[in-house]
């Protein structure tokens, strides 16, 4: 009881990438113009999907789903680990650390089995276009909306009790980025070999089904795209998959690196380089990915810019 008592009462110190750092003050500055990049980038394109009813179709809907998982996400982590640093203080509560551990599980396993679902719309989409508002029907894409976060909420909260309940007799020192399951359970003085066996298993059960699925999809898209017989049709089919098959390999390098590689071969700085990875510069990256390539979203986002710049005008 007094282990638990001590454990409840006191919090932890993350040690990430920027303590870890030849040049951290550099490092923070681009971390910094990354987070703003991917807040600009993500709250754009979620503001022009809402606004714009051109595109309020399946494919843009699942698109602004991953544009809000992104956003939180990356502010889940990224400005603590930068006001930490400029402050010199690196410790998070106990409460703190299962909070930010339950929303970065939540978003993480929600950004998983969406973008399975993202494919799956483009598999219907270019396979079965004749069928597609009846398989991509209001309530069929609002299912799949609802059911990445519901899912990965029960399996965060689930980790995130089991996880927290261990007691932290050792160092409190974390060196990573942010709080995560494997980085914690190496603190405990309990034996958590079973729980590791459990994380590993959850892992290959939330990853793997759905990328075996994403490839599967993706297959049949380049069967079918090869098979077109018109060439704009296929470009833009090639564009529109391409992007997504970028941001498919770039989430799930970095999350099967984390929970399915054996912990054996990770290192801290491996880990932190990681956690950059998919905390920060993915977010940013994926709404350039996905918008740069898209042309109707490129022509809504001047549509929305116009009509602001117009009221302004007309305001002054």
């Amino acid at each position: 009881m007094e282990h638990r008592n001590a454990t409840l009462g006191s919090g932890f110190t993350l040690m990430g990438i920027l303590n870890d750092s030849r040049y951290p003050e550099l490092l923070c500055a681009m971390i910094s113009v990354l987070y703003v990049l991917a807040v600009t980038g993500n709250g754009l394109l979620l503001l022009v999907i809402t606004v714009d009813a051109r595109l309020h179709v399946p494919m843009y809907l699942l698109l602004g789903q991953l544009s809000l998982m992104d956003l939180l996400f990356t502010s889940v982590v990224t400005p603590k680990a930068v006001v930490d640093f400029l402050l010199s203080d690196t410790t998070i509560s106990f409460g703190g650390c299962a909070l930010q551990m339950f929303l970065a599980l939540t978003l993480g396993g929600a950004e998983d089995l969406l973008l399975a679902f993202m494919a799956y719309d483009r598999y219907v989409a270019i396979c079965h276009p004749l069928n597609y508002m009846v398989l991509m029907r209001p309530r069929v894409c609002w299912l799949m909306i609802a059911t990445p976060w519901v899912l990965a909420s029960l399996n965060a909260v689930g980790h995130t009790l089991y996880t927290m309940h261990f007691p932290f007799c050792m160092s409190r020192k974390i060196k990573h980025l942010l709080c995560e399951i494997p980085l914690l359970l190496k603190l405990a003085c309990a034996d958590a070999s079973s729980y590791e066996l459990m994380v590993y298993v959850t892992g290959v059960t939330f990853l793997l089904p759905p990328l075996a699925a994403i490839l599967a999809s993706y297959t049949l898209i380049l069967y079918t795209v090869l098979h077109m017989p018109s060439n704009e049709g296929r470009q833009k089919a090639l564009v529109t998959c391409s992007s997504h098959l970028t941001v498919v390999g770039m989430f799930y390098g970095a999350a099967m690196f984390m929970y399915i590689l054996p912990s054996s071969l990770h290192s801290p700085k491996q880990d932190n380089i990681i956690s950059v990875f998919y905390t920060i510069v993915t977010p940013a990256l994926n709404p350039l990915i996905y918008s740069l390539r898209n042309k109707e979203v490129m022509g809504a986002l001047r549509r929305v810019l116009g009509k602001y710049m117009l009221r302004t005008h007309v305001t002054i």
